[in-house]
């Protein structure tokens, strides 16, 4: 085994101040969070954190990008071996649930952010929202040009998805606390990847497809 290079130990230190970042803003968000603490759950000091990343709103920044930056590869890449409109849409909304599902913090820092009005939201991220945004314009405009889609708002049907998913896993320590909402909740089981994730789909397609 190749021993571990000097750029290899640095890629591990940022990975690990990332993962940490990540738990705490999901857990307090950004005015809660504070830098030695993040220091202390990645096993380093503070001015390893200013070295490699930043201060507290570079590390804010770095860390929401990372998220949407995995999930932007990841869309590409399924949207690419699609060959349809509504396949299209259909990994596109499976490609948020996979997302939520790999990086349960981005729900928590999402809904944070959306109930504060966007106080801390950065820039960058902005940018990478507006990006993702895109993706699924390009998408319904597809279909509604070959006539498979209605013509419609993208930024509503974006809502439609992100806020559905978002809150069905932010809810998920409430549905499970409460045996009152188990009867309420039939058929929809606590794993967003099973049939929540279905019905999803089948309610956002239904909304888009064209009679």
């Amino acid at each position: 085994m190749a021993p571990q290079t000097m750029q290899d130990k640095r890629n591990q230190t940022t990975r690990r101040i990332l993962k940490a970042a990540a738990t705490i803003f999901s857990e307090v968000g950004f005015a809660g969070a504070r830098v030695d603490e993040i220091a202390k759950c990645a096993g380093v000091n503070k001015a390893t954190i200013y070295y490699h990343i930043g201060d507290k709103q570079a590390l804010y920044a770095r860390v929401i990008h990372n998220l949407f930056g995995d999930a932007a590869d990841r869309f590409e890449h399924n949207i690419s071996t699609a060959q349809s409109p509504v396949e299209k849409l259909k990994s596109f909304i499976r490609t948020v649930v996979d997302t939520v599902e790999r990086h349960p913090e981005m729900a928590a820092i999402m809904l944070r952010e959306q109930t504060s009005g966007g106080r801390d939201f950065p820039e960058m991220v902005a940018q990478d929202l507006a990006s993702l945004i895109g993706i699924l314009t390009s998408i319904l405009q597809e279909g509604a040009k070959k006539g498979v889609f209605i013509e419609t708002v993208p930024i509503i049907v974006h809502m439609m998805i992100i806020g559905t998913i978002v809150f069905f896993k932010m809810s998920s320590p409430i549905r499970a606390k409460f045996a009152s909402l188990a009867d309420a909740l039939q058929p929809i089981n606590s794993d967003l990847k099973g049939n929540a994730a279905d019905e999803i789909e089948k309610l956002v397609l239904n909304a888009v497809m064209k009679k």
